[in-house]
């Protein structure tokens, strides 16, 4: 699939490149560096919450909440250093406790309550928010520290940090999915829950802890977010379930599990971004570019779905 995935990738930087405007140099305004830039920023923060939603949906999870958290945490960690004068470095341990706590609730509740993953997290997703905006007063909080924008704004070596950050967390997350136990065993889970139990797997505790994680990656996510804007936005994420589910299925995630990939995350996520970039400069309004995104999802599904056919038939 990732194969797959980077020819779309190519091909779709050669449409928009075609389709972007012309600079007074005669230079397309896609390939210039500091839309590259922008596409990589941007791919960054949602890049983060795919790889949360790979690791859930390659065991045969589901996240709805991702979206919603990456706001919760973005306003808690804010919060702390700049509504309650706690230290700079609070905000970081804030949004990532923020984040962790409510995946931490979400696996509880589908593990120990037996609650199907789809309603958890979705009623996750709207008590997030709404905890986003008691939180703020329904406001953004500014003026976060300088320490807090470096993770967001520096660019050490001519490269923004949000890369660095997203480069190690996809580092670090494709060595545990790909290559330990627990890796192993979440899409063992995935492949087949009952076979999976049979073999020895605490089934709980590894749904538990992969919730847990998702809900830590939308935290990383949050904290990105609010250092690159420099406020801790209650509506930040809107949305950014839907690029983060549909990044990881164009990577080669299989959507009912068993199958996942980091890497291929990383290429979708990428997809996604220049997506959103192209339609960008080409002005087309929001409305589309959310019809445009939902499309690509159902495709997705339904070319991995013909795919796995086709590998049952042989």
């Amino acid at each position: 699939m990732r194969v797959e995935s980077l020819a779309v990738l190519f091909g779709l930087v050669v449409i928009m490149t075609i389709l972007s405007p012309v600079t007074g140099d005669g230079v397309r305004v896609f390939l210039t560096t500091s839309n590259l830039f922008n596409i990589i920023l941007a791919s960054a923060t949602f890049g983060v919450l795919a790889i949360g939603a790979t690791f859930v949906i390659s065991s045969a999870g589901i996240d709805l909440s991702l979206g919603s958290v990456l706001g919760l945490a973005s306003v808690s960690g804010a919060a702390l250093v700049v509504t309650l004068g706690w230290p700079w470095y609070f905000a970081i341990l804030g949004s990532l406790a923020a984040g962790a706590a409510a995946g931490a609730v979400n696996g509880f509740i589908i593990t120990r309550g037996r609650v199907p993953a789809f309603i958890v997290t979705l009623g996750m997703l709207g008590i997030a928010r709404g905890l986003a905006l008691i939180i703020s007063n329904g406001r953004g909080i500014y003026g976060l520290p300088d320490e807090i924008l470096f993770l967001g704004q520096a660019r050490p070596w001519g490269v923004p940090t949000p890369v660095f950050i997203l480069l190690i967390v996809a580092l670090v997350s494709h060595y545990i999915l790909a290559h330990t136990p627990f890796g192993h065993h979440t899409l063992a889970l995935g492949d087949n829950e009952n076979s999976a139990r049979a073999t020895g797997i605490n089934v709980r505790r590894q749904r538990m802890m992969l919730y847990t994680i998702s809900g830590l990656m939308a935290g990383i996510a949050g904290l990105i977010f609010t250092a690159r804007v420099n406020t801790g936005d209650p509506t930040a994420g809107l949305n950014y379930e839907l690029l983060a589910i549909t990044a990881a299925i164009i990577g080669g995630t299989n959507l009912f599990g068993g199958r996942g990939s980091i890497l291929g995350t990383m290429i979708g996520a990428l997809i996604m971004g220049v997506l959103q970039n192209g339609l960008n400069l080409m002005a087309v309004q929001a409305y589309y570019q959310q019809m445009a995104i939902g499309a690509v999802l159902i495709a997705a599904v339904w070319l991995d779905q013909l795919r796995t056919r086709g590998r049952s038939a042989q």
